[in-house]
């Protein structure tokens, strides 16, 4: 295996990873992976060795509650596969995981690049897991000319300590953004909805009938394991978006502490906000902690891809709601230097 930088990209979710992921999938030298620690939970980092065969099978088994949510008609945004055009369809036998997420933004045929890694990384001998993760971002850089690799999930800022377990070579970038902002994003969002749910484990959820309230069973697991149960009264519930900011300020307070506890020189910490005021010199870092040139080309095209109309997107919630917002978000805030 070659020694290519290896980065990982951090944050809350919903703080415009995406975004940053994309203007390093334009850098020449860069291979920008989306979602594939995402793709592999639960249990992506297993303790004990794995047999390639048993590797691929961890990046490549569907996971029933992702193919189940398209089936319903709730596609988060990350799900970008084409089952109408791919050869593998949420009913027969579901989307593999590293299919749903990662592979389509490396090419537009994830089906050959799909059958190509699992030619590969199935015929590995038993090892650590970090060095079947290795082998793949070996393969892939190789693939495709790269010289660094980089790799983004959402929701990732817990995974810190295990990431820096497992890659001890690798380095780290911090990417946030304004607390509210970011959890009026939450709270669009399926996904995060979910967690908010699973975080409060009992909700009130309305009565479509009655106009009221039903309470909803703590024990969340048989419920949403249940392929007949119809998940959108609970997806589509009204919650205070300031509960998100409750859950943005827990993500950030827990990450900052394990960022903390990393070397100072391996990571680096970014602003959504900064990248779109000054994103010459802020991808001009970023560009050198992941180990490459910043070249001018890609400077001009990650401007092209920045979009500044993400930000204030809390103007059009009421004085009070807003307010209530950034009270909830005060915690976080702090944390990471914002107040």
């Amino acid at each position: 295996m070659t020694s290519r930088p290896l980065t990982f990209v951090v944050g809350t979710g919903r703080c415009g990873s995406t975004a940053l992921s994309r203007i390093m999938r334009l850098h020449p030298h860069v291979l920008s992976l989306s979602e594939l620690v995402a793709a592999a939970e639960p249990g992506a980092f297993p303790e004990e060795p794995l047999t390639g065969e048993e590797f691929w099978r961890l990046l490549a088994t569907p996971r029933p509650f992702a193919n189940r949510l398209l089936r319903d008609g709730m596609r988060l945004p990350e799900y970008v596969y084409s089952d109408s055009t791919g050869r593998f369809t949420t009913r027969d036998g579901g989307i593999p995981a590293i299919s749903m997420m990662t592979l389509p933004h490396l090419t537009d045929d994830p089906d050959e690049l799909f059958d190509a890694l699992a030619a590969t990384l199935s015929a590995r001998p038993r090892g650590p897991v970090a060095d079947h993760y290795r082998a793949l971002f070996d393969v892939l850089a190789g693939r495709f000319g790269s010289l660094a690799v980089a790799e983004r999930s959402g929701y990732s800022l817990r995974s810190v300590p295990r990431l820096r377990e497992l890659f001890p070579e690798a380095r780290f970038v911090h990417l946030h953004r304004d607390g509210a902002d970011c959890a009026l994003s939450m709270s669009r969002h399926l996904g995060f909805r979910l967690i908010q749910l699973m975080r409060d484990q009992a909700v009130a959820v309305p009565d479509a009938d009655a106009g009221g309230g039903a309470d909803v069973p703590a024990d969340l697991e048989a419920l949403l394991s249940d392929d007949e149960a119809d998940l959108r009264p609970l997806m589509e519930r009204p919650v205070p978006v300031a509960e998100f900011g409750k859950l943005w300020s827990e993500a950030v307070i827990e990450g900052v502490a394990h960022l903390d506890a990393l070397p100072a020189e391996i990571r680096v910490s970014l602003s959504y906000e900064d990248l779109l005021d000054a994103p010459d010199r802020e991808l001009t870092r970023l560009a050198r902690h992941l180990g490459v040139e910043p070249l001018p080309e890609w400077l001009a095209a990650g401007r092209a891809l920045l979009d500044g109309g993400r930000r204030g997107a809390t103007a059009s919630l009421a004085p009070e709601e807003l307010a209530e917002l950034r009270e909830s978000c005060e915690p976080g805030a702090k944390a990471l230097g914002r107040v």
